[in-house]
């Protein structure tokens, strides 16, 4: 099923909702210059609105709200030292390599530049399409909601739990290497699933957050491998890989 969900372009419905989220990175002394917005480089995201693409979060107070809570205390239960300490590594690898786990550790940016530039594109869409989607709900994350909590992970003051960028992050680049290394699929889908529940691991956000990431970045991937640019960079990278011998001929 997965397979036939990787071909099917998501972009059939145009979208006329334009989306006008802003980032306003106020810089420091120490800073030497503001950030410029990020502008994306496959999708244009004045044409998908990806907010239409997912419902509200559950609403403070409410009956699935306070599901969502109960399941962000039970893993910080049950979680073990180890899991404590993969969600900790998969925090500060929010790119392409994380999936080394599957492809071994000749899978790394120094040997594969071509697929490093690719999983940098990706993540860059990810921070356009994610930073409006945050900014539009305004979700607090469990912590702020909820101090008996103990995160373990890089906390925020912000508001924008909804949707989680790391597992909109670890989506895209899971499908792009599915794409690459289709006999692979099912074990790097199961290590993008990995990675975004260890967002919940971390307790820095709820399993409606993963699920809304999961469901966006499915409508984001197949606007992107519509586009000739990213086809032609999924080609080189793919092209690398079979060199470097991490993806077999037929790939």
């Amino acid at each position: 099923m997965m397979s036939k969900q990787f071909s099917i372009v998501l972009i059939a419905v145009s979208f006329s909702a334009a989306l006008t989220a802003q980032q306003s990175a106020a810089p420091t002394p120490a800073a030497p210059a503001p950030r410029a917005p990020r502008t994306a480089y496959y999708i244009d995201a004045s044409v998908l609105d990806a907010s239409i693409l997912l419902p509200e979060p559950p609403a403070q107070g409410s009956a699935a709200s306070q599901a969502d809570l109960a399941e962000v205390h039970s893993v910080e239960k049950s979680r073990t030292a180890a899991q404590i300490t993969a969600a900790k590594a998969d925090d500060r690898e929010e790119d392409m390599f994380a999936f080394k786990t599957v492809f071994g550790p000749g899978f790394n940016p120094d040997a594969l530049p071509l697929t490093a530039a690719l999983g940098a594109h990706v993540k860059n869409e990810q921070s356009v399409v994610g930073a409006q989607l945050k900014g539009t709900f305004q979700r607090p994350r469990p912590y702020q909601t909820d101090n008996s909590l103990h995160p373990v992970c890089v906390l925020k003051t912000e508001h924008d739990s909804y949707p989680s960028g790391h597992a909109f992050t670890g989506y895209l680049e899971a499908f792009t290497l599915a794409e690459i290394a289709p006999d692979r699929r099912y074990e790097i889908l199961a290590r993008a699933d990995d990675y975004a529940h260890n967002r919940v691991v971390c307790g820095v956000h709820f399993p409606s957050d993963v699920e809304a990431s999961r469901r966006v970045a499915y409508a984001v991937f197949g606007y992107m491998i519509a586009t000739p640019r990213f086809q032609k960079d999924l080609a080189l990278a793919r092209d690398e890989m079979r060199r470097a011998g991490l993806v077999g001929s037929k790939n």
